[in-house]
């Protein structure tokens, strides 16, 4: 496996020359400051590659080349997006970047309810609490149609958390779920958000009565189109499950398990469409048997994260240490070894730090947090070669 990195482009704090000290091979990375839907021109691809070379590396995966709203619920300009994103395509085959992860996943990305959730040890990691998800679900955001979607028990949850609740947790929830998160990922939005609630209410109103099949239809309507520039410059298209793995605000998603990455992979049976191994997201998911799933997908899987969650009995979970969690990573590192294949891991999040408090960091992005688990994760692919070699 070739050990990468995600690095936020020449704004991030964590220098490309640090990174090649610390082992890293390969970087991923985007282009950050393009708003998507705009082309991505061959010079900008060229000119953040030689970057990363002259610095000892490759720019291995594109994390990501953002598939645009419209694209997702199938706007009225949709295809003069479809061909923007087609353009960005040519530039990085040209330049024979060939690895693109993406999502298809409508509005929001990753959603957590707690940034620096406390584990044991004292250092910090990311948590998801149903029941507060739920409250912003119900009472900040004010859906309709809630009840569906939730148990009496956790309705009876939420109700409790509206009479203590004060001002200052409920406006945590919204800059921990929309801004903080999303801002740096999604490019839907931005740290200086006048009314991040009513845009958000806005864009899930998009996708008003969307059913999973027409998500779907979308998502296929969207590879149809995008094979042909893979098929020419060799891109491995690489969808990224959904995290967690649910419908989440009354909208669909569609790569929760092991039912959806099949539909997707046979829809258009190409090896170019292929996946993400995201072991955290689909970890965070009960219902989920992670190694089987490996197993099954690992010939259709061009890149891997490593890391793992603990799912607690209520539905809570947190990413746990890269040592820890429900799925062990070195049974992953072989199956993905056997494929006899280079295919690019990066450990994926990691743990807070206390030298890492207080540093501009996005969440989950730690420096010293993910360097340990950096450490960890190459320790485990080194010793499985060296037995794999006897």
């Amino acid at each position: 496996m070739e050990k990468t990195w995600r690095w936020f482009g020449p704004k991030d704090i964590i220098s490309l020359e640090i990174l090649r000290q610390i082992g890293v091979e390969g970087i991923v990375t985007s282009l950050y400051d393009v708003p998507n839907g705009e082309v991505w021109s061959l010079e900008r691809v060229q000119s953040l590659q030689q970057r990363i070379e002259a610095a000892g590396m490759r720019w291995s995966v594109v994390e990501s080349l953002p598939v645009s709203e419209g694209i997702k619920y199938a706007s009225g300009n949709r295809d003069a997006l479809i061909d923007n994103y087609i353009k960005g395509l040519e530039a990085l085959g040209q330049c024979g970047i060939n690895t693109v992860c993406y999502n298809f996943m409508p509005v929001i990305d990753w959603v957590r309810t707690n940034l620096d959730y406390t584990l044991e040890d004292g250092s910090g990691s990311l948590y998801f609490d149903y029941s507060r998800y739920a409250y912003f679900y119900v009472k900040i955001l004010g859906r309709k149609g809630y009840e569906k979607d939730f148990s009496s028990e956790i309705l009876e949850k939420v109700e409790e958390l509206d009479r203590t609740m004060s001002p200052e947790e409920k406006w945590g929830l919204v800059d921990t779920i929309i801004l903080k998160t999303q801002g740096f990922i999604s490019g839907n939005f931005s740290g200086d958000e006048k009314e991040p609630v009513r845009k958000f209410n806005d864009m899930l109103d998009l996708y008003s009565g969307m059913s999973k099949d027409d998500l779907r239809d979308n998502l296929r309507y969207f590879l149809q189109a995008v094979m042909p520039v893979c098929d020419k410059f060799g891109i491995n298209m690489c969808i990224h499950p959904d995290d967690p793995p649910m419908p989440v605000f009354g909208i669909p998603r569609i790569v929760c398990n092991a039912e959806d990455i099949r539909w997707i992979l046979n829809a258009v049976d190409n090896f170019h469409n292929g996946l993400t191994f995201c072991a955290g997201s689909l970890s965070s998911g009960a219902h989920n048997k992670v190694e089987e799933m490996a197993r099954e997908f690992a010939p259709r899987t061009h890149f891997v994260h490593l890391r793992s969650c603990t799912v607690l009995p209520s539905g809570d979970f947190y990413e746990a240490p890269h040592l820890d969690g429900s799925v062990k990573l070195t049974n992953l590192i072989r199956i993905f070894e056997n494929e006899g294949r280079n295919i690019p891991m990066r450990v994926d999040h990691g743990k807070t730090l206390d030298g890492d408090r207080g540093k501009a960091y996005n969440p989950g992005y730690s420096f010293l947090g993910r360097m340990l688990a950096f450490g960890q994760v190459s320790g485990m692919i080194q010793t499985i070669k060296e037995e794999e070699s006897h």
